[in-house]
């Protein structure tokens, strides 16, 4: 059989070489705790700040505005959270307003927020899966503690509208987060400009390593930590650093930075090459095609399919794919991102992501295309057979 071809970039990528090269002293030699004084120390904190100062070139921001975290989970719990907490510290009841779209980190920080006695809010989406700017400025007038919307959504690729939510939070005082874990080294991220008071980002999405990740923080004022123990990173993020981690983000992020015009223009074409050979190949097919979308994502749904069964005779057929539906004790369920778009249920457990990355080759777009018709064919007789 042919090798795998991997289609599931924007759940992970690989290490690149160059990170995991940067990575090998301080997984050996340079061993020291960050925050010790020593020369076995200082070594470690070097690579930190060193990393710090890439990451923040990288993102268009100042070293002293990151705070590495174990992950973009984290990152986004820190935002959410941590900005509840620093409003309830300041004798106000947290209210958080997120899109109906966010990623479950963001989600479930703000039910936690909700559960501190605060209030949460959803924010209506079109049928795009673009946030709606009137919904928006409707729960702006109730001055929330935050406002979270992410720049790229994970499962359709939609780019959101953040330069106007960051104008309209700006002009309200409100704080705003953007979860940019799938904008980064896909699009332009200049952090200063953008006007967002809280970024996040993460390592493996761009070549980097699992377990790491960072929050990106205009006023400190504006949060409180959501870990405490220590005084690593200013008290916002304590705990001893994984040094080895985040000097790979750090070169990740510099390679991502440097590249992402090449990269961007490269994999939209291999999108859009693998869109029309699946439409070509499955004449019912339903792309999910935001009128503004990031380079590397194709969500497709194919009606009287399942996305389950699809996956799983993808993979047996060498294809690595991925979906936003959940499977529970056998029924599948649509995932929240269609469901808040209004997508038909029964389209949107059908739903297959493509995510394409640096890595993704004219071969490998062209062997999903000839792969994913005889799937369909596959999926749909099996399901004929099992009276589905």
């Amino acid at each position: 059989m042919p090798p795998p071809v991997y289609l599931d970039n924007a759940a992970t990528t690989r290490v690149r070489p160059e990170v995991r090269e940067a990575m090998l002293p301080y997984l050996g030699e340079v061993f020291g705790n960050p925050s010790s004084a020593h020369r076995f120390g200082r070594a470690a904190r070097a690579g930190i700040e060193h990393a710090r100062r890439q990451l923040a070139a990288a993102l268009g921001a100042e070293p002293a505005q990151v705070f590495f975290t174990s992950g973009g989970t984290e990152a986004d719990n820190l935002a959410v959270s941590g900005a509840a907490l620093a409003a309830r510290a300041a004798g106000h009841r947290p209210h958080v307003a997120v899109s109906a779209i966010e990623h479950k980190a963001v989600l479930a920080a703000a039910h936690f927020v909700a559960a501190l006695d605060g209030t949460e809010e959803l924010l209506p989406v079109t049928a795009d899966g673009i946030l709606a700017l009137g919904g928006l400025d409707d729960a702006l007038t109730r001055r929330p503690t935050l406002i979270s919307v992410m720049w790229v959504n994970n499962e359709t690729g939609a780019v959101q509208p953040v330069e106007a939510v960051a104008a309209r939070c700006r002009d309200a005082g409100v704080p705003f987060h953007t979860d940019a874990v799938q904008a980064f080294g896909q699009l332009p991220l200049r952090f200063e400009s953008l006007g967002a008071d809280l970024l996040t980002v993460s390592a493996h999405k761009i070549g980097g390593p699992k377990g790491v990740g960072a929050l990106i923080v205009r006023d400190r004022a504006r949060i409180h930590p959501v870990v405490r123990g220590g005084s690593q990173q200013a008290g916002v993020r304590p705990g001893t650093e994984n040094a080895a981690g985040v000097v790979g983000f750090g070169r990740a992020a510099e390679l991502a930075a440097r590249e992402q015009a090449e990269h961007a223009g490269r994999v939209a074409k291999f999108r859009d090459r693998l869109r029309d050979a699946l439409r070509a190949g499955v004449s019912d097919l339903v792309v999910i095609e935001p009128p503004e979308r990031a380079p590397h994502i194709l969500t497709v749904c194919v009606p009287g399919a399942d996305s389950e069964a699809l996956l799983m005779h993808l993979d047996l057929a060498g294809i690595a794919a991925g979906s936003g539906s959940a499977c529970t004790t056998g029924t599948v369920e649509p995932s929240h991102v269609l469901a808040a778009m209004g997508v038909p249920r029964e389209l949107a457990i059908s739903a297959v992501r493509f995510s394409l990355g640096r890595e993704t080759t004219a071969d490998d777009v062209a062997c999903a295309a000839e792969v994913f018709p005889a799937v369909v064919a596959k999926v749909h007789q099996l399901a004929g057979v099992l009276g589905r």
